[in-house]
């Protein structure tokens, strides 16, 4: 029989009838689905039938996927959706096999030659030691993301660096025009003036920073655990022509604590600080604040529950080891709970989304030149993991919010303006810092 064949009541099961809205293409050619299909998913060998039988759920698709012997043609999207309706329901869908199918699968693997001992773990797959969030074991948590290659992230990422959210608030922006947005915003928020000085904590390649001393005259400090974002942050600051001042240091802000500054920024940093550590996290950078100084802290945010990854996860193995997402309403409490006023919370959920494609698309459109430069399997994870990322954040699984804070003075002061719109005035602080 042609594999297709043999996997077809397997197919159907997982999708809950015979109608694939996308194409499957296995190792002998033989096909499934419809011949004109937005994707193709191709199967490369029984190997892949073998991570899947030893990883069920996504982190048997995802070492599959990532070691190729599962590959998407095509929009990478229809594949997610499917997915998506699996998981989630919708339709006629179930959410996984069942022991019947997991009895299907095995034997379907059996006549396909699939079965065997267990296949080789990707080399991406994360590996750390140590306790969770010690300074040391959070360093290796950050190197395993962010020190992939510099040159690898500007594919997708493009001229400013930034590897956040950006704020695309005018139809048919671009991403640059968006992320210069974003840190506009930031400092508006920050209500920075000539001379203060700022902390950017997490300052990934030091856009954040470079803008607002630019812009706003600030006196900017960007501390980072890449020592690659630092090198290059250091290379961009002194490009812009900026090293008076602007400071990029390779340092865990937890060594920061015999300095003061004006405001803080922390922007998709604090994805990186554990649950049982934001008392301490929030502590130490109230502690850095002049009184009436400000925080804003920009982070991915989920609805209430856990806030780990599931260890089994594809993101908690590939992305973001150690990483935690936090419910809103728990981070506002953790920031008051630690002495700041929360004077503002703004959701750009969607925002992210658009981010999230444009970094997609950039990628797909230099996929080549990306797996030569960090190979394919690594290659593989940022396709797969920024555009299921996109998918979460369109259907609200995922979120992201500013919350901004200050530390008001003895008396109860904050130095915030009387009313929301007199930092508003984004729009035409924008305009003139797009003209520069």
């Amino acid at each position: 029989m042609a594999v297709a064949d043999v996997l077809r009541p397997v197919v159907e099961s997982v999708v809950g009838g015979d109608v694939l809205p996308v194409s499957i293409r296995a190792w002998d050619g033989s096909r499934l689905g419809p011949d004109a299909s937005p994707a193709t998913i191709v199967i490369r060998s029984p190997m892949a039938l073998r991570y899947l039988l030893y990883g069920r759920g996504e982190l048997g698709l995802g070492r599959a996927y990532v070691a190729g012997e599962i590959d998407i043609e095509g929009d990478i999207y229809a594949v997610l959706a499917l997915q998506d309706q699996i998981r989630h329901g919708g339709g006629q869908a179930r959410v996984g096999l069942g022991w019947r199918g997991w009895f299907s699968a095995a034997a379907a693997a059996r006549s396909l030659g699939a079965i065997g001992p267990p296949p080789p773990v990707p080399a991406e797959e994360a590996r750390l030691s140590g306790r969770r969030h010690s300074p040391g074991r959070d360093a290796a948590a950050i190197a395993h993301h962010y020190d992939v290659s510099n040159d690898f992230y500007r594919l997708f990422l493009g001229e400013t660096m930034t590897y956040s959210c950006g704020y695309f608030a005018r139809p048919g922006w671009s991403l640059d025009e968006a992320q210069e947005a974003k840190y506009e915003l930031v400092c508006k928020k920050l209500d920075l003036h000539p001379g203060d000085r700022l902390l950017d904590v997490g300052c990934g390649w030091g856009g954040m920073a470079i803008h607002a001393a630019r812009h706003h005259g600030a006196r900017a400090l960007g501390v980072t655990l890449s020592r690659r974002q630092s090198e290059l942050a250091n290379a961009l600051v002194a490009e812009a022509g900026m090293a008076d001042q602007v400071e990029i240091r390779y340092l865990d802000y937890r060594s920061l604590a015999e300095e003061r500054f004006d405001a803080i920024s922390s922007i998709g940093m604090f994805e990186h600080v554990g649950l049982n550590r934001l008392a301490n996290y929030f502590s130490s950078l109230y502690g850095l604040l002049r009184p009436r100084g400000r925080l804003l802290n920009h982070a991915i945010s989920r609805p209430p529950g856990r806030s780990r990854f599931q260890p089994t996860s594809f993101i908690e193995r590939y992305v973001f080891p150690d990483g935690e997402l936090h419910e809103v309403g728990t981070v506002v409490s953790a920031m008051q709970s630690q002495g700041f006023e929360v004077r503002d919370v703004e959701s750009l959920r969607e925002h992210y989304a658009l981010t999230l494609r444009h970094w997609v698309a950039n990628l797909e459109d230099h996929f080549d030149e990306a797996v030569s430069i960090v190979g394919p399997g690594r290659a593989r994870v940022w396709r797969l993991y920024m555009a299921a990322s996109a998918v979460n954040f369109e259907a609200g699984r995922t979120s992201v919010h500013q919350v901004l804070g200050v530390r008001s003075d003895e008396s109860g002061g904050s130095g915030m303006a009387a009313t929301r719109e007199a930092w508003s005035g984004w729009e035409q602080s924008f305009d003139t810092v797009a003209r520069v």
